[in-house]
């Protein structure tokens, strides 16, 4: 397989390469669906502006991004376009190993699970056949790479592809077994933007499955391993933290991006949740609502871990889609990297209510995304409500295809 993953990879760096030289780039990275104000090149620009100066990039309201992320472009500013496209090719080749892994597992568990004879007879057309699982991995390093949501995201220069690159090692270590450096890179996803903490979970469930320990909480080897992990989680996001400290000299960085991602500030649309709703919303509601948005990331996580339990890794996917769809500033670099998993779970498309219609929303209201914004700030013939009435839909689009996918695991 490595011969067709490096064609892959040799396609979709000449097509992100070939748009970074047309005149394409600059109106790319002005779109609002493929940068935030957490992730935008021009932010990034500014920020090392300031810091050449001498003066801090968080001084402002402008850079929102960590002290590791400016730090890293400060020695590498003039590579940025080869760096955002090594990264893409990273995140791929992670995930293709990931999911080579994890059909491994799978394929291992149905042959015991079948010489055991534990499968009900109308279960048996669930299962799936090495032929199946072979191409899989590279489907999914396929539907990562060739994604015009990961291209887009890339030609813009948007650091949501360096995020996208920690969460896919991360799951890499996870399922290659590697605690240690499963909690180093959780950390530093969570370092990034906060909402992966919520990856924590379907990380502990996968170790205790893979060590055979059960999820009881009277047994001490399960408090003993769960110490463990959360001891590596937590000690490395203190060193990370530690670390901008005395890069920066400052805790000017903790309002300016965990502040920032919480609060909500600045209002420009995007193809989340929030910025209408809060853009109408009376000052004396604001904290109220800011908490209830802001729990809908992480208030999922202990139904869907006690659901998912056996499934850890499906679990992981239903996380990362419930961040792109419920974070303060989506874009879509996110809603990319979990629809690159999608191939894992195709043997279950055949039993998919609607799923043509679904994604007939989706591609329907990604085409008129740009639409409806021309109309709204360039034409004045609609204004804000028609920009985000697609976006309620383009986000129905995505839980409901997480709801009939789930629905069959």
């Amino acid at each position: 397989m490595a011969a067709p993953l490096t064609l892959l990879l040799i396609v979709a760096v000449t097509i992100r390469a070939v748009l970074f030289r047309s005149s394409w780039a600059e109106l790319i990275s002005e779109r609002v669906e493929v940068v935030s104000p957490l992730n935008a090149w021009k932010r990034v620009v500014e920020g090392l502006a300031l810091l050449d100066l001498g003066v801090s990039p968080y001084s402002g309201d402008v850079f929102h991004e960590t002290p590791f992320m400016i730090y890293l472009f400060h020695f590498v500013v003039d590579y940025a376009e080869i760096v955002f496209m090594v990264t893409d090719g990273i995140t791929a080749v992670a995930l293709y190993l990931s999911i080579q892994t994890y059909n491994k597992n799978v394929f291992r568990k149905q042959k015991y699970a079948l010489e055991s004879d534990r499968y009900p007879a109308d279960c048996l057309e669930l299962l799936r056949s090495p032929k199946e699982m072979f191409y899989i991995p590279l489907k999914v390093a396929m539907f990562y790479l060739l994604n015009p949501f990961t291209i887009l995201s890339c030609v813009a220069k948007s650091t949501c592809g360096l995020n996208n690159a920690i969460i896919a090692l991360f799951i890499l270590c996870t399922l290659k077994g590697s605690a240690l450096l499963s909690g180093i890179l959780l950390a530093l996803a969570t370092y990034q933007s906060i909402y992966p903490l919520t990856l924590f979970a379907p990380a502990l469930l996968f170790f205790l499955q893979r060590l055979y320990i059960p999820v009881n909480l009277r047994r001490s080897s399960f408090w003993f391993f769960t110490l463990q992990y959360a001891f590596i989680y937590v000690g490395s996001l203190v060193v990370i933290t530690g670390l901008s400290f005395f890069l920066l000299g400052s805790w000017d960085f903790i309002p300016s991006v965990y502040g920032f991602i919480f609060s909500v500030p600045d209002l420009t649309p995007n193809i989340g949740l929030f910025w209408y709703f809060f853009a109408e919303m009376f000052e004396h509601f604001r904290l109220f609502f800011i908490c209830v948005f802001q729990i809908n990331v992480f208030f999922y996580t202990i139904p869907l871990s006690i659901k998912l339990k056996e499934h850890p890794v499906f679990l992981i996917f239903m996380q990362i889609a419930i961040i792109s769809i419920f974070k303060s500033y989506p874009t879509v670099g996110d809603v990319a990297l979990y629809m690159a998993f999608l191939p894992a779970w195709s043997h279950l498309y055949r039993f998919l209510r609607n799923i043509f219609l679904v994604s007939c929303v989706l591609l329907a209201c990604s085409a008129l995304f740009p639409v409806l914004w021309h109309l709204w700030i360039y034409a004045g013939s609609a204004n804000s409500n028609f920009y985000y009435a697609i976006t309620l839909l383009f986000n129905f689009g995505q839980v409901k295809s997480l709801n009939l996918i789930s629905h069959f695991t």
